[in-house]
């Protein structure tokens, strides 16, 4: 007798599909196993899609969070039963909520003080297992009107480009910019080249006459502020 080497959603009771719960009762209804389930859509020999689901959140501390850092390499590895398309699936659905997050941020862009910068930068970078800098342009009335990626991997100034900084800043006829990245230590104490970068950004921004709002530093908890600190 041939075994069905894939136990998923549709194998299970009705009333415990995610699918037709969904239709029926609307997502606010889905857990979050229950979602993750819809993504997986099949489980493996042994359990269900939302069995599967469970035990990958359960390894996550139930925290969406913490399962949003994981890579697929990393789900592939820890999970029997999650291939390249179910771990593709899963990084995918995190980026996308962490890109919704972003957008619906960014729709209010006003900059009126520090906590307003974390707001908006923090659902792109708190979470994320390196570094990331990025430049937050405004116009007169201090709102966003763009925010670009200078580098990933380091805050080291050799991998800075100064003048591509201001390059753009020039090219969309920025007034002030703010500088942000993030610490996946959770250290929030600026180091000494991040310190030093922002002088010298400061410095041309002079030149420039585009004035540097701040530099935040964006942690898992919580974020550091240079001109809050009195550092710029």
């Amino acid at each position: 007798m041939q075994i069905n080497s894939k136990y998923g959603i549709k194998d299970l009771a009705k009333e415990d599909r995610p699918r037709e719960k969904l239709l029926e009762k609307g997502l606010f209804s889905l857990t979050d196993a229950e979602l993750i389930a819809i993504i997986l859509g099949s489980g493996s020999r042994k359990e269900s899609a939302l069995e599967l689901a469970q035990k990958i959140l359960k390894e996550y501390h139930n925290n969406l969070k913490e399962l949003g850092k994981a890579t697929a390499e990393q789900l592939i590895n820890k999970f029997h039963g999650v291939g390249n398309a179910k771990a593709i699936s899963i990084v995918a659905a995190m980026e996308l909520g962490r890109r919704y997050s972003l957008q619906k941020a960014v729709n209010k862009p006003l900059i009126a003080q520090s906590v307003d910068i974390d707001n908006i930068m923090r659902p792109l970078l708190s979470d994320l297992n390196h570094e990331e800098f990025w430049v937050l342009l405004l116009n007169r009335a201090n709102r966003v009107i763009m925010r670009f990626n200078v580098s990933k991997g380091g805050i080291d100034k050799t991998f800075i480009d100064i003048r591509m900084i201001f390059k753009i800043a020039i090219e969309h006829n920025a007034i002030s910019l703010i500088l942000c990245h993030n610490h996946p230590s959770g250290n929030l104490k600026p180091s000494l080249d991040d310190i030093k970068l922002t002088n010298k950004i400061v410095e041309t921004s002079k030149i420039m006459d585009i004035k540097v709002i701040d530099h935040v530093i964006i942690c898992e908890n919580g974020y550091f502020s240079f001109i809050d600190e009195n550092m710029l």
